[in-house]
């Protein structure tokens, strides 16, 4: 007898498995990504390109995260300078995306993860590219292309980068109301969440959204100007000012091109904001040969995702009472690391790095605006497991309510993926310089370093300098 309940009980406990695992591998549905990717971030750390590519988890193309992992190779290329390599798995990525927009192939899609996510985890919808690593993706992919000399090649992917904010812009706001509208319909309030939800504030700073990435518009602006289009540039830098206010180097680029330009609406207005420091200087009578540097660095890698349990009474129509749930979901850990960034010395003045995005506020942040669409799910999910238990406890006896059980259990796992070996922050600097070769020493997050580079008159040289842990390594760009 009991033989036949062991039988009866894991033969629709494979059922439900094997329904659930149809895309997405048993270590990703019971393992959360994190743990899959320390070992890699680990190896990146330590300056270990090569290592950390060789240990990012196989994956096949049908896979829910084979996207994201293409994401990773991509990085970790990119730091090893295999920028061509780099560039043909972002712009794979890049194409993934795209098609995944096109709503009627999501719609017919979709549906067949989110059955399965509803008797296993979040690990089996298909993972998609945030806004916010979307805008990264192009920036990258720009450096790509100027590392291979494409100057056209960086301007389109620039253009797709702000064109991904303003498609986030336009649907950001539907997506939130709608979210919290699901959590509503499943017994779950805003402040009850919030309750018992880990507060992410302090990761989030002070970030309006999960999508507008300042850096993005400030390397646009950067590009444009190189590419005789002051117009543009003034734009974009306004577009970077607007999430960085009081950010020096952006406020210079903008008083400097708004004088270029003859901005005489906008002059007044900025005489007021900024400080004397950067008004008094008239660029429109500056006559003076010199050239431009530009340094861009990027500081440390983002943290991971985290997984906390929380419980939360979620009404039950059957028994038509509360009845608590322990929910396992996402989060970023409440605090950001602090960079010392770039110091630099030039004729006797001293120059220093200022932040012009923390990565991970914008992925906390969009995270948060996730969070009642991803309780709701969680709660749908909770509930049909529990009718699941019911009928294996039916069906196999005790036997058959301790394997539902078990695998309640181990298949509850929040979905912590995320593009996790990019840069915690990056920082901007610039400044004119005289035309002609130049060796400068940099303090780099405390460490001293020398670039070597040169400045030609009236143009740009753009320095993008990465930083994690004791590993330092530049690329220089004469636009």
């Amino acid at each position: 007898m009991l033989n036949i309940l062991f039988k009866t009980s894991t033969s629709l406990l494979l059922t439900i498995v094997l329904s659930s695992c149809a895309s997405t591998s048993f270590s990703d549905l019971f393992s959360n990504y994190n743990q899959q990717m320390s070992a890699v971030k680990k190896a990146q750390q330590q300056g270990d390109f090569q290592q950390a590519l060789s240990l990012i988890p196989e994956r096949s193309e049908g896979n829910g995260s084979f996207t994201l992992s293409i994401l990773e190779k991509a990085r970790l290329e990119y730091l090893l300078g295999n920028y061509s390599g780099s560039q043909q798995d972002f712009e794979f990525v890049y194409r993934r995306v795209q098609e995944a927009e096109q709503a009627a192939k999501v719609q017919l899609s979709r549906g067949v993860e989110k059955a399965a996510s509803v008797i296993s985890n979040d690990n089996a919808i298909r993972y998609e590219v945030p806004y916010y690593e979307q805008s990264m993706l192009n920036s990258y992919q720009a450096l790509n292309y100027l590392n291979q000399h494409d100057f056209t090649g960086a301007l389109v992917e620039i253009r797709r980068a702000n064109l991904v904010q303003n498609n986030a812009l336009k649907a950001n706001q539907k997506k939130l109301t709608d979210s919290y509208s699901e959590m509503a319909k499943q017994g779950v309030t805003s402040e009850s969440l919030s309750s018992k939800y880990p507060s992410m504030n302090n990761a989030i700073g002070k970030v309006k959204n999960g999508f507008q990435n300042a850096y993005t518009f400030y390397l646009s602006g950067v590009l444009y100007e190189a590419n005789g289009e002051p117009n543009s540039a003034y734009i974009d830098f306004k577009k970077a000012l607007e999430i960085y206010p009081h950010n020096i180097t952006l406020q210079k680029d903008v008083w400097r091109l708004a004088n270029a330009l003859g901005m005489d609406n906008d002059i007044p207005m900025l005489k007021k904001r900024f400080s004397s420091d950067i008004t008094q200087i008239n660029h429109r009578s500056n006559k003076e040969k010199t050239g431009k540097l530009v340094i861009i660095v990027e500081n440390g890698i983002i943290p991971n995702k985290e997984e906390v349990s929380i419980h939360l009474p979620i009404w039950s129509s059957s028994s038509r009472n509360y009845k608590f749930y322990n929910l396992a979901l996402p989060r970023y850990q409440n605090k950001v690391r602090q960079y010392r960034g770039l110091s630099m010395n030039y004729q006797g003045k001293q120059y220093q790095s200022e932040e012009i995005v923390r990565l991970q506020s914008l992925a906390a942040k969009q995270l948060q605006d996730q969070m009642p669409g991803i309780v709701a799910r969680q709660v749908v999910r909770l509930i049909a497991k529990e009718e699941i238990r019911q009928q294996m406890s039916r069906k196999g006896g005790d036997l058959g309510n301790i394997f539902a059980n078990l695998y309640n259990v181990a298949s509850e796992k929040a979905d912590t993926r995320s593009w996790s070996t990019l840069p915690d922050s990056i920082h901007i600097l610039s400044t004119n310089f005289e035309p002609g070769e130049h060796e400068v020493k940099l303090t780099v997050n405390g460490n001293i370093h020398t670039i070597n580079f040169r400045v030609n008159e009236d143009r740009q040289t753009l320095i993008k300098l990465t930083a994690i842990g004791s590993y330092t390594n530049y690329q220089s760009f004469n636009l």
